[in-house]
């Protein structure tokens, strides 16, 4: 079954799920603040009038579900929408119009009202109406502006939805073009052994070759915000491995996942074939696992074939001790926020050192992100940590110019 659709389709059933919750909680608020047995919003379609939301007490003698519908000019609604009717009605039995609407009796109609909800084109969409069994003449302007609250509510949650369903429609559709038309590429930034004074691994990175142009973490945090990000994910971990034969046997492949997709299983699935003795998985320190006992269930039979583990982003976060503690990974990954001057900022060199420490006591290795500079090389040396990665050994490169490169220390 295909992954793109289901997870879009999820991700669109949440969005109508939240505006129907917030419906029904509305309607609730307003039938029983005004005393009614019944309140709904209706949307005029093709000629009918659709209750869209209704919520009636327990009581209510005729009972109506959303989608039910009528003709359009047999109802309350469209003669209160277009002015035709008054927005109150204290008795239907006596009133000259709706005594003679079969509406009347087939609803059991005893009092009513009703606002339009206008748009803000000014189309009328629809109504918010209420009505009870009985007649009420307490019924007033008052709470005929209690109800236009209300509608005006309603037409802000519904143009939003409108807007939210039109950009989860364009992303999607962005996507998929970046997909099909392969708009995007893998880049491959060096890993550095200081102690060895060779590249031990490649960071898998991607880049999407589009206008206008939009950096790699604004296209992953869209994907998973319209439910493609495992689809995302899992295509560049393919992409990456792709070209894994190209490189030096004797270096590794680092590859990025949320632990999200760990935990579901997608992960297992997408490296069922893979030769992972020369694979390392990189999670990052921001993403939260809630299960870790899961988290390592579902790794365990991809580290049995050789797969090895990186905490990404190490020290950026302030739940970082608790990541490393849990996940009992191969490699820490020092984030770039904490390399950046390091040589000059007291806290972070602490904080660094009792990383490194860690990592020295439970045989981790440890690598710093981000060392552009030879000042902070330096202080990364004296920590005596193992390997860097940043622009001071090499970007991100295309994989035939990352294979080329002649990489040294300055």
């Amino acid at each position: 079954m295909d992954i793109l659709t289901n997870s879009s389709t999820s991700a669109y059933s949440d969005l109508f799920s939240s505006l129907e919750e917030s419906l029904s909680k509305m309607l609730s608020i307003i039938r029983k603040h005004l005393d009614m047995d019944v309140a709904f919003f209706s949307e005029f379609v093709g000629g009918r009038r659709v209750f869209t939301a209704v919520d009636q007490s327990e009581d209510a003698t005729v009972k109506i579900l959303a989608g039910d519908s009528d003709p359009l000019e047999d109802t309350y609604c469209e003669k209160i929408a277009f002015g035709k009717m008054s927005q109150i009605i204290h008795d239907a039995s006596i009133h000259h119009i709706t005594s003679n609407l079969a509406i009347t009796d087939v609803l059991k109609i005893g009092s009513y009202i009703g606002v339009p909800i206008i748009l803000t084109n000014g189309d009328t969409y629809g109504t918010l109406c209420c009505f009870k069994h009985s007649a009420d003449g307490s019924l007033n302007q008052r709470d005929i502006n209690f109800l236009i609250a209300f509608a005006e509510i309603y037409r802000d949650l519904y143009e939003d939805q409108i807007k939210d369903s039109s950009l989860m429609d364009e992303v999607s559709e962005k996507i998929r073009s970046v997909l099909e038309l392969d708009l995007w590429s893998m880049h491959y930034q060096p890993i550095y052994d200081c102690r060895a004074n060779s590249i031990s691994g490649f960071e898998s990175l991607a880049r999407f070759n589009t206008e206008p142009y939009a950096p790699p973490n604004i296209w992953f945090s869209e994907a998973a915000q319209i439910g493609m990000g495992e689809r995302l994910e899992i295509e560049a971990i393919k992409k990456a491995l792709s070209n894994i034969n190209k490189l030096n046997n004797n270096t590794y492949l680092s590859i990025n996942i949320s632990p999200e997709f760990i935990l579901n299983g997608a992960l297992v699935r997408a490296l069922q074939n893979i030769n992972l003795e020369r694979v390392v998985l990189e999670v990052t320190e921001h993403s939260p696992i809630q299960h870790y006992q899961t988290f390592h269930q579902q790794l365990s039979p991809l580290r049995a074939r050789g797969l090895g583990l990186a905490i990404d982003d190490a020290g950026a976060g302030y739940s970082s001790f608790q990541h490393v503690l849990e996940l009992e990974a191969d490699i820490i990954k020092l984030d770039i926020s904490l390399i950046r001057n390091i040589h000059m900022e007291p806290k972070k060199y602490a904080l660094a050192k009792a990383l490194c420490a860690f990592a020295k006591a439970t045989k981790c290795i440890i690598i710093a992100e981000g060392v552009e500079i030879v000042e902070e090389l330096n202080v990364l040396n004296e920590l005596g940590v193992d390997r860097i990665q940043g622009y001071l050994i090499g970007k991100p490169m295309p994989i035939a110019e990352a294979v080329a490169h002649t990489y040294h220390l300055p």
